[in-house]
């Protein structure tokens, strides 16, 4: 039996929650992180006093170095089990990965994952960036200014080097995450694209246009994890289960990662369908990281869906939207949905979910029972993959 003693269907998610995305002013990354806290509490129908862990990350503008204990005093909880995670894009994943693992540890009963910031209303457009930019090595890369979106540049100029993709075909998947958002309530864009208009739209770093970079949003995400029997007693109507989780950290510099069209999410997949008993072909929907246009494509083929190079033919031919092999970023992703920052990965967990559970309306996946969601972060040094399923993956 894969994945026998692994995680693999010992954790379910019981509760989930969003707050407002976009422009929302007069709420900080605490009160954002509440409010979809609140939502994920009403939606698991438990008290808050039931959760014993809390997992968070880091909010560029709320400056609190434990954000996950600031946010437990903020909602009026005391948990036994807590920590800040960062690894940047990749955080999510991970926050999912050690809740599953701290329960089936006994650490925590019920750990809740939470993230939120307010990138937009929270930081001026100098302070974004200088966050951005200070990201970067102190030595090697912070002197010369190199902000995120350069060095996600490299990638995407490598691989139309390597494989003739084409600025066409990276436009295709604005368009496409941009058809999802508009049948997603709350979305921060949805306004239709065309791939003339991303070409159009003019440079932020060669060969990203602005509509090839994702949003800068407000929002934040919570949701409840408990072990699958508990979830049984609580009662819990459709519990969404963890089937496998892995990640991979290939180097920290930019200039140090061993092939720029070739990542670390090779492995961090292969782990994770390795403890789900599942591949590549086996899933039914997909949230996959999407800061910039060509990091989707990329995370296409290292994931399996297609081979390494053909992730423009594949994305021009519609392979990543519904009636293709996999639906991606069904509620429009980083590029159209909501970016807010690290939390900004924990929208795909929620959008999964919400598949899986059958409850995503005019935008629904037919018949989803296994998901996938990928973050990665910081030039693709960092790399995480959870797998969650229906009952009827066990």
């Amino acid at each position: 039996m894969p994945g026998s003693n692994t995680l693999r269907g010992k954790i379910a998610v019981i509760g989930i929650g969003q707050s407002e995305v976009g422009k929302v002013p007069g709420m900080s990354p605490l009160a954002l992180a509440a409010s979809a806290a609140g939502r994920a509490v009403a939606d698991a129908g438990i008290a808050k006093q039931d959760i014993d862990g809390v997992l968070s990350c880091h909010a560029f503008a709320s400056p609190f170095h434990r954000f996950s204990v600031a946010f437990s005093e903020y909602f009026g909880i005391q948990p036994t089990f807590s920590n800040t995670l960062q690894v940047s894009g990749a955080t999510a994943a991970t926050m999912f990965n050690i809740a599953a693992a701290a329960i089936h540890g006994g650490l925590a009963e019920t750990v809740m994952v939470v993230g939120a910031d307010s990138l937009m209303t929270g930081l001026t457009p100098d302070l974004a960036l200088r966050s951005m930019t200070e990201s970067r090595d102190q030595q090697y890369e912070m002197p010369y200014g190199i902000p995120v979106a350069n060095t996600f540049a490299m990638t995407a100029h490598r691989h139309m080097k390597e494989y003739g993709t084409t600025s066409e075909q990276l436009a295709q998947v604005a368009v496409t995450t941009r058809q999802h958002a508009s049948r997603t309530p709350g979305a921060q864009q949805t306004k239709p694209i065309t791939v003339e208009d991303v070409l159009n739209s003019g440079w932020v770093t060669t060969p990203y246009h602005k509509l090839d970079c994702s949003l800068i949003s407000d929002g934040g995400a919570a949701f409840i994890l408990t072990s699958a029997e508990r979830a049984k007693s609580l009662g819990i109507e459709k519990p969404i289960y963890v089937l496998g989780g892995g990640e991979c950290y290939q180097h920290e510099h930019i200039f140090l990662m061993p092939s720029l069209t070739v990542t670390g999410t090779v492995e961090s997949s292969r782990r994770a369908y390795k403890m789900a008993g599942f591949g590549p072909k086996d899933m039914d929907v997909a949230g996959v990281y999407d800061c910039f246009t060509g990091t989707t494509l990329m995370m296409l083929e290292d994931l399996g869906f297609c081979p390494k190079g053909e992730g423009g033919p594949f994305v021009a031919d519609g392979g990543m939207t519904y009636g293709g092999t996999i639906p991606v970023n069904t509620h429009g992703g980083l590029l159209s949905f909501a970016h807010s920052g690290m939390p900004g990965a924990l929208f795909h967990f929620h959008e999964v979910i919400s598949q899986l559970r059958g409850t995503c309306g005019e935008r629904q996946v037919a018949d989803a029972n296994v998901g996938i969601v990928h973050n990665i972060g910081a030039g693709f040094s960092t790399n995480a993959t959870t797998i969650l399923g229906t009952e009827a993956t066990l």
